[in-house]
Formats: structure tokens, C-alpha cells, sequence
């Protein structure tokens, strides 16, 4: 899996990390068991600080999504349905907060809002 890091984002470089390695699991991406490349690699890959990628991997493992064995390394952790079913709630939640702004802003209706959504669900 690349990880690409934007210097122009408004998120921390750890935060563009960590949410594509989440997205990576949660997609399929990346596996059970898979191993994740080592701090130090994934920083002079990235051409970022370790202590970044330290965060990153801290961040990743006390959310549940990788495992730290020490001396072999980080692995993607196996998966508990309940908590990515949690998280893919909260991802959902984020893109309609944004999305409800973005209605607002522009004064589109609750109701208009909801046929939109409905429609993009379908799949129409």
C-alpha cells in the first residue's frame, strides 16, 4: 500500500497516515496478519521524522487497527466486525456533517438534501 503525504493538507502529516492505513483496512487493502513496513522505513519512504511515524503506529494500535509484537514488528490486527462497523459509522458521520455545511451554506433544503442521499444510495 503507498502512502501519499500532502503538504498542503490542513491535517498533521501522522493524521494523513493514519487515516490512510485505517482506509487500507478497512477496504480490504490490507489484510490480517498483514505486516506494515517499520517506523524507520516508513519514514525515510515518507522522508519524514521517526517520531511521526511513531504516532502514526501509536495512534493505529491503541484505536485497534494494527498489533506492535515486539522485535517482529507492527501487523494489521484481526479484525472485530463490531469496531469496524463503529468506525465506518463515524467516517459515514464526518462526510454527512460535511455535506449538511455544504447544504446549509448553499440553501439547499432538508428534504431536497435527503432525496439527494437517497438517490446516491440507490445507486441511481
Amino acid at each position: 500500500m503507498e502512502i501519499i503525504i500532502s503538504n498542503s493538507s490542513g491535517k498533521p502529516i501522522y493524521e494523513q497516515i493514519t487515516s490512510q492505513i485505517k482506509n487500507g483496512i478497512l477496504t480490504g487493502v490490507l489484510t490480517e496478519g498483514e505486516g506494515l513496513p517499520s517506523m524507520r522505513q516508513l519514514a525515510k519512504d515518507l522522508r519524514i521524522s521517526v517520531i511521526t511515524t511513531k504516532r502514526a503506529y501509536e495512534d493505529l494500535e491503541r484505536d485497534g487497527f494494527i498489533t506492535n509484537v515486539p522485535g517482529k514488528g507492527c501487523f494489521v490486527a484481526v479484525k472485530n466486525p463490531e469496531f469496524l462497523r463503529e468506525e465506518s459509522l463515524r467516517m459515514v458521520e464526518e462526510a454527512l456533517q460535511r455535506a449538511v455545511d455544504a447544504a446549509k451554506t448553499g440553501g439547499v433544503a432538508l428534504a431536497e438534501l435527503q432525496d439527494a442521499l437517497a438517490l446516491l444510495y440507490e445507486g441511481e
